[in-house]
């Protein structure tokens, strides 16, 4: 009998699943909602999310993945693997139902908690120790409902990250990893144990934790109820979590020193594996506990997050091609000459950028021209500006002496994009390979070392496919394009 494992990828777009057999083959793959998921905005800069209109959505990627797999039976899940949209705040009572919306990963608010408890416990402390200021993260955000919501509060049995969240509704057990509080800047990397200086500061119990386990572990399974909503046993070990910025270097078989992950979704990300790091004093870029991340054998992820990258693609087809689909808007952008005739487009849209200080300057086009423009060149340099605001980004990584080469990415969402892929390659000098695979794939893959069905990490994600890749070559006119659009960001 084959056995199978099943990998979720929850996005704060959509719901994927995925059915991995034993040998690294994707069976099976199931998606929901087709249309993106709503973030509510309740007031500017703000982000939300229901968390129990996540569980239902991943009620029905399973759903789907098992239709998409006819040959699998649910009974055959022998491992469940979760990723996740990072940074996110899910507090529930003790009866486990929420008791607000999530306040996810592009909201703003907490902003000024942060740089407040930045300051309280010391900025070089907080960096040797947390390598982070708290920023915009899930801990900030815990402070702020203590400080502008009490009766909430006060209500708090556990505070959660999104993927503990589907993990407690899978188990009925609230559980967290140590790569996810070090995502949420609760992890002391010195003490290697939950920051006491952190929660002291904040004053935040850290009964209101769930105690941690390492990426790659059982720590909890499967109960009836979800049994009876998906027909996957009970008992079935729910054996790997993270965030989905390192699952995403998971997938891409990017675990060592040196190597870098990519990705295109809502947010764009550079994520580079590192033994040691130097924490970034202005918190432009991020480091965490990667998945293989342990106190005898350090792994650092070091996050360059965009937040506008997709959701700026989406919003182009939404407010000017409606009718049509990703790949004819490639097509449409490939007509207009590089550089866009002298419109240059601003990504910045979606929430405060960390790579720009914590700023949140908005989206902007400049240089256009009603006499020349039309909506092809803003389309063409839609693609060009979310391109350039990776490239800098990379040049804020190299500044801390992480020189990224060469990167893997996934070939779905931006990174189909010949006009995107091919212009970040020129401009940042990076060789970019396309390989075929995904979050929710990866997830799956984890979960099965996790549950001790491979006898190495490296092998169990060895099975992916190099499908495209972008090569630099020397475009000259190309850099001064990028030139002239980081001078607008000044402006």
């Amino acid at each position: 009998m084959v056995n199978y494992f099943l990998g979720l990828d929850l996005g704060s777009s959509s719901v994927k699943c995925a059915i991995v057999d034993e040998h690294g083959n994707t069976v099976g793959n199931g998606k929901f909602p087709e249309k993106e998921m709503v973030i509510d905005a309740p007031k500017a800069g703000w982000a939300e999310q229901n968390p129990d209109d996540w569980w239902n959505y991943v009620l029905e990627a399973i759903k789907l993945a098992l239709v998409d797999a006819p040959a699998v039976k649910a009974q055959n899940i022998k491992s469940i693997g979760i990723s996740y949209q990072m940074h996110g705040l899910v507090v529930v009572d003790d009866q486990g139902k929420p008791l607000r919306p999530s306040i996810i990963w592009c909201d703003s608010r907490a902003v000024e908690v942060g740089n407040e408890t930045f300051d309280a416990m010391g900025r070089q402390f907080c960096l040797d120790h947390c390598l982070n200021s708290p920023a915009n993260f899930t801990a900030s955000k815990l402070k702020w409902v203590k400080d502008n919501e009490p009766e909430i509060y006060n209500k708090i049995h556990k505070a959660m990250l999104p993927g503990d969240f589907i993990a407690y509704k899978m188990s009925g057990k609230i559980t967290t990893s140590v790569s996810g509080l070090s995502e949420g800047i609760f992890w002391d990397f010195k003490t290697d144990s939950v920051s006491v200086d952190l929660l002291n500061t904040m004053g935040i119990s850290p009964d209101l934790l769930a105690p941690p386990s390492n990426s790659f572990e059982a720590s909890s399974l499967t109960n009836e109820l979800f049994a009876e909503l998906t027909g996957i046993q009970p008992g079935t070990p729910i054996s790997y979590r993270a965030g989905d910025q390192p699952n995403n270097a998971l997938a891409l078989a990017v675990l060592e020193d040196g190597e870098a992950a990519g990705t295109g979704g809502t947010s764009g990300v550079v994520y580079a594996v590192s033994k040691s790091v130097v924490p970034d004093a202005q918190s432009r870029v991020n480091c965490f506990a990667h998945v293989n991340h342990t106190s005898e054998d350090p792994h650092i992820g070091t996050l360059l997050c965009i937040n506008g990258t997709g959701i700026l693609y989406n919003w182009l087809r939404t407010n000017f091609y409606a009718d049509r689909a990703y790949p004819e808007l490639e097509k449409i952008a490939s007509e207009v000459t590089k550089g866009a005739e002298g419109v240059r487009v601003y990504s910045f849209g979606n929430g405060a950028e960390r790579m720009l200080g914590n700023a949140n300057p908005g989206a902007t086009i400049k240089g256009l021209d009603f006499n020349r423009h039309t909506r092809k060149h803003i389309l063409r340099a839609g693609l060009e500006g979310i391109a350039f605001a990776f490239a800098y980004g990379l040049e804020v990584m190299k500044e801390m002496g992480i020189e990224v080469r060469k990167m893997k990415v996934g070939d779905d969402n931006l990174f189909q994009s010949k006009v995107f892929g091919q212009t970040l390659a020129d401009v940042a000098g990076v060789e970019i390979e396309v390989y075929h695979t995904n979050g929710a794939a990866g997830a799956a893959k984890g979960s099965a070392f996790g549950a001790g069905y491979f006898s190495n990490l490296s092998e169990a994600v060895s099975n992916i496919h190099q499908v495209n890749e972008y090569s630099p070559s020397i475009d000259a006119e190309l850099v001064e394009i990028y030139k002239d659009w980081k001078k607008g960001i000044a402006q």
